[in-house]
């Protein structure tokens, strides 16, 4: 994109507003989350909608010639849920003070907390070009909508200094994620353990066999309707059992399933060949992404299992380079799962209370480094002097 050429914002109210092949041309990442496909389904399925609070508000740069150039997705919302990166209590200073925290505007992908791509190029647009224009877009619409701000939600890494450039304030946080470096099996992840931490996951998995389950894996055109009606009432029980109705329609999975078959991954724990648990998970080429879980009985050490040693099984058996098991968890460090940086970016109309949140994120990022240091210790690999293998570096 050079300068003389004339470039326009535009916002879509609906992806479906943009064609699939165009806004799939753009450098989206290997990951299913930001194509088409998948942002449709979540739009068409009424699960990511304006009745439940996420109005679409994508951002698109075109040429003069209606060239699709860059795009954003971005929703306009009238709360915090689904994001995975909580705000609740700048809201609750907002209302303190008499002013209204929302609606806001979000940039992310619904209820999926992965790290990827968020300002969206073409392969023959210049990004220091473009995400100025991107981000004035949504200043704009900020000001057109009344929100009091704009989160950019778990951007790569290497897009942070764009975003600060462009005057957004950073926030750090910790995911947890499964590393696979040439394992032949199970056993070779296990051996860098220290004997008592692989004693626990030994005996946690002997507790499920020991309980009759069993496990099946099964991935696209394997996959049919009578199937994803059991997952899906496994899926809900678990969010009805904590008084909450699920994120995700049946329809969602239904039209993930039709539109991208290969990316759809279930782990399902079967009594007596009755699914009684599932792990719902979607992956690409190298990565293998644990999304959703649900149960309906209650078995020891299950959810560990299913969620989590399932997967790592079968990323040796694909040869995957990365299992990301979902937000949030301690739990996962002492199974492996390593502590890992993500961001998110936000930039508030208040100038108050941007100077506000920007001093608490400085020292909250200096603390969650320090977390990251100190959660390292309790991963269960063998340290240094300890008897070899040695800890992954």
């Amino acid at each position: 994109m050079t300068a003389d050429q004339s470039i326009a914002s535009r916002i879509l109210h609906s992806i479906g507003e943009i064609a699939a092949p165009d806004w799939n041309a753009l450098q989206i990442g290997p990951s299913p989350f930001l194509r088409h496909e998948f942002l449709s389904a979540l739009e068409d399925s009424g699960s990511a909608c304006p009745a439940t609070g996420w109005s679409p508000r994508h951002v698109v740069l075109e040429d003069a010639k209606g060239h699709l150039r860059a795009a954003m997705p971005l929703y306009l919302k009238d709360h915090s849920w689904g994001e995975f990166v909580f705000d609740h209590a700048w809201a609750q200073a907002y209302e303190r003070t008499g002013r209204d925290y929302y609606p806001r505007l979000v940039s992310c992908v619904p209820f999926t907390p992965i790290s990827g791509p968020r300002l969206l190029f073409g392969t023959d647009t210049e990004p220091r070009s473009a995400c100025p224009l991107l981000l004035e877009a949504c200043r704009m619409l900020a000001a057109t909508e009344r929100a009091s701000s704009l989160h950019v939600l778990f951007p790569q890494p290497d897009a942070t200094a764009g975003l600060t450039n462009a005057g957004l304030m950073l926030r750090k946080d910790c995911q947890y994620h499964w590393q696979n470096r040439g394992y032949q099996n199970f056993g070779d992840f296990l051996a860098l353990f220290r004997a008592d931490k692989r004693k626990k996951v030994k005996r946690e998995r002997r507790r499920v066999e020991e309980a009759g389950i069993s496990f099946r894996v099964v991935s696209g055109a394997e996959i049919n309707p009578a199937l994803l009606d059991q997952v899906y009432l496994l899926h809900a029980a678990t969010f009805l059992e904590r008084g909450q109705s699920p994120y995700l329609t049946r329809r969602f999975f239904a039209m993930l399933h039709q539109q991208l078959p290969s990316t759809l991954v279930l782990f399902l724990a079967l009594d007596e060949d009755v699914p009684v648990a599932c792990a719902i998970c979607l992956r690409d080429e190298s990565t293998l992404y644990g999304r959703y879980w649900g149960c309906n009985q209650r078995y020891h050490s299950l959810h560990f299992e299913t969620c989590f040693y399932q997967g790592i099984d079968y990323c040796i058996e694909q040869g995957l380079n990365r299992f990301e098991p979902g937000a949030q968890g301690e739990h996962k460090l002492r199974r492996g799962f390593e502590p890992t940086a993500t961001w998110s970016a936000h930039w508030l109309r208040d100038p108050a209370f941007a100077a506000a949140v920007d001093d608490y994120l400085t020292r909250e990022r200096a603390w969650m480094d320090d977390y990251i240091h100190r959660a390292r210790d309790q991963l269960p690999f063998r340290r240094d002097g300890d008897t070899q293998p040695t800890a992954p570096a």
